[in-house]
Parts: C-alpha cells; structure tokens; sequence
C-alpha cells in the first residue's frame, strides 16, 4: 500500500474514544511478536506527559545520545509522531512497514493508534536509537504502548486526575490505577505531585513489582523574565526554559528528575541539561503569536494551570476568549474556572467529528455566546481588542487548527 493509502485507513480506522480495550491489539502483538527491543522510558499522565517526554528527548539528544521519541497528537501528519534525532519517519518507511504486516493489521481491527504504535515500534527497532521516550496514548494497562514482557529503564506518572472516566475508571484511584499498569516488574518509577489516594494505589502497585518508588522533588525560585522562566531544582541553579507557561515548570522537573535516576545508566552533562531544557516548547502550550495565546488545555486540571499561568501574563490586560472542546470533556467545571478571570467567552466548534456542536453547549447558552465559525471570531477579536490579550483553549485538536489559522491566513 501506497502512503496516501496507508493514511486513509488510518482515517478509517479512527476509533478514538469508541473503542478502549486491547484484545485484539495482544493477538495482534502475539501473531507478530512485537516488542521494543532498544532501551525506552515510558510516561503517562493526565498531563503534562507530552511536554515531560519533549525535555527528555531535548536533554538526551544534547548530551549526544541517538534519540527517538513517540509522542502524540500531532498537528499535519501521523509522521511527526515518530522522531529519531528530529527527523520524522519518511512517508516511504511508515508505508513500507505497515505493509510488511498490512494482512495481520487488517484482520486484527486495530485502531488507528495501535496502528501507529506498531510502525512506531518497528521503525525504532530498526534505527536502533540509544534511548527511545515513549508517551502513552492514554492510560497505561490497556494502551498499547504497554506491551508484556516490555521492561522500561524508568516509567514516569506525570498526574492523576479525573478524565476519560467512561474508559479509564470513575475516580482518581480508578485512573490511578489503569495509569499504573505501566509500572513494570523491577523496573523504576518516578510520580509527580499526587492526590494522596492516587499516591496510595501507585506506591502499592510499585510494592508489589518491586519496583524502585521516586517521587519529583520541588522547585523553587521561580521567576518569569520574558521569554524565559528561571528556576532551580537541586542541585541545579538558575535554569531556564523558553515559554511564559508556569505548569512547564513542574514538567521540566520531572524530567530533570528522571535524568538524575538514570544518570549512571545513562549519563547527562549539566550542559546537555540546560540546553535540553532551552529547546523550543511543544506547540499550544501558552504559544504566543502577537496578542493571540493558544493553549491545548483540555481538562480542569490543565485549565487550572493554564489560568495560573496566563493570568499574571495578562498584567491587568482584559483576557478575551475563543473556546472549543470534545463532546467528552468536563466543561462544568473548565467554563466557571476560566470565566473567573476572564472578561468574555465565546463558544465555538471546529471540523472534528468528536467537537462538540451548538446543541452540545445548549446547558451554557445563557451564560455564554456561541458562534460556528472560530475563524470569525479570531478575526474580530483581533480587530476589536488589538491591546487585549486572545485566549484559544478548550482542546489540542482545536488548538492545533486555531494555530494553522492563525499561522498560515493571518500571518501572526
């Protein structure tokens, strides 16, 4: 099959939040007998996994390791998934190996994400990184990042939090423990700053794999000096990272922690550290262009952080914003936390079949206005609040778009 093919079965075989268990994604690895056969550090997280697998990757291709990382979503194409020293797999391989096992995956039903997990896995053991940073889709025991028998040199827990209740559990200790299913025999694992009932169910889930426990320590000495945040995390002093956003602190030091834990296995200058941590920031993360600030927050734990963050930016300015989501994210609690701090919302939707429509909003029409195209709104914003500063929230698929707008029409 052809690339142009293999991406539109991939379309067809988006079943993302339809279908979450993986039986058939373990026949499929037990038929080819798939694993990840170079060294690899595993994360999940109700955030902040992405930008934790981002410093990593930047920290250990500074120190001159050969590097892959396997991270999700991406922007343009399913490529940008799959980095070996910032080169993105070629259309040629991506198609070459799925059509090494095009029969298998066919008959298999996998979803478009294990589809890409597997060419993921090949592509990598094929090139054969020194160390490869893998991200979780979603959850941990039944994502198929988690595979048997897959020993990861350190598994990372960034946060806990309540999302994706109708697949991942119905509480924080629930989550906590479908996040935990990818603490693996032996094998360390570091946690960030928990509710202590996730806490509880993840020290018990290392007990039992005897698996060595790490918890991030503090930062402190914070200060944002625009464009950088100064920090320092023992024994390190004055780092910086190059975005405005206060969560990527607590980001940047779990990967700080995850090198100290790795350091006699995979040794890391304080040079590669600092540089690691200057690289360009993912994309929608607090990403500025002119008055416009476009941010993936797609949960209330990620709003809080996002409101925590932008606010003091802010600096008195009104904050208008343009906000779309998926139909299953719990905006009764994101649309109060942002409009506490904000002078206005507007309501949007964008072309995705999960964004949730104008009827899908109707409890929250008399608080706030709707309207469908966010192009329209972004374009009078602009013209109405030049001093203002421009929100764009709600989901990273819609981030991600807004950002393509506001990029490629809009110039900014």
């Amino acid at each position: 099959m052809d690339y142009q093919g293999v991406m539109d079965y991939l379309k067809e075989r988006d079943m993302t939040m339809s279908r979450y268990e993986r039986e058939d994604w373990d026949r499929f690895v037990s038929k080819i007998h798939l694993s990840l056969a170079v060294p690899f550090v595993h994360i999940t997280g109700s955030n902040g996994k992405g930008s934790t697998a981002k410093y990593l990757y930047e920290i250990y291709k500074a120190a001159g390791y050969k590097t892959a990382l396997f991270s999700k979503p991406y922007l343009h194409k399913p490529n940008e998934m799959m980095l070996v020293n910032d080169e993105t797999i070629k259309d040629v391989d991506f198609a070459r190996i799925f059509s090494a096992k095009e029969a298998e995956i066919k008959a298999s039903n996998l979803s478009s994400f294990e589809i890409e997990t597997y060419i993921a896995f090949a592509y990598f053991n094929e090139v054969k990184p020194d160390i490869a940073i893998i991200e979780c889709g979603m959850g941990g025991a039944t994502d198929s990042t988690t595979l048997a028998g897959d020993v990861p040199a350190l598994s990372i827990i960034t946060t806990v939090s309540l999302e994706h209740t109708a697949f991942l559990g119905r509480t924080v200790s629930e989550i906590a423990l479908n996040k935990g299913g990818i603490i693996t025999h032996e094998a360390p694992v570091l946690v960030g700053k928990l509710e202590e009932s996730a806490e509880t169910v993840l020290k018990d889930l290392a007990r039992r794999s005897k698996s060595l426990y790490y918890q991030v320590d503090d930062y402190h000495n914070e200060v944002y000096e625009a464009p950088y945040f100064r920090f320092e995390y023992q024994p390190y002093r004055d780092l910086e990272i190059l975005t405005p956003a206060r969560y990527q602190l607590s980001n940047a030091s779990m990967a700080l922690e995850a090198t100290k834990i790795l350091q006699s296995r995979f040794p890391v200058s304080e040079d590669a550290i600092r540089h690691g941590l200057m690289s360009t920031p993912l994309p929608c993360r607090m990403e500025r262009h002119h008055n416009i600030i476009i941010d993936g927050a797609h949960n209330p734990e990620a709003v809080e952080a996002l409101m925590t963050s932008i606010v003091p930016i802010a600096a008195g300015k009104p904050i208008h914003v343009v906000f779309a989501s998926f139909q299953d994210k719990n905006i009764a609690v994101e649309l109060p936390r942002i409009d506490r701090d904000v002078a206005e919302i507007v309501l949007t939707t964008f072309d995705a079949e999960r964004a949730r429509k104008e009827e899908d909003y109707f409890l929250y029409e008399g608080d706030y206005s709707f309207a469908p195209d966010y192009k329209e709104v972004i374009s009078s914003f602009l013209v109405k609040y030049p001093d203002d500063l421009i929100l764009i929230t709600g989901s990273l698929a819609f981030a991600g778009v807004a950002k393509s707008y506001v990029e490629e029409e809009l110039h900014l």
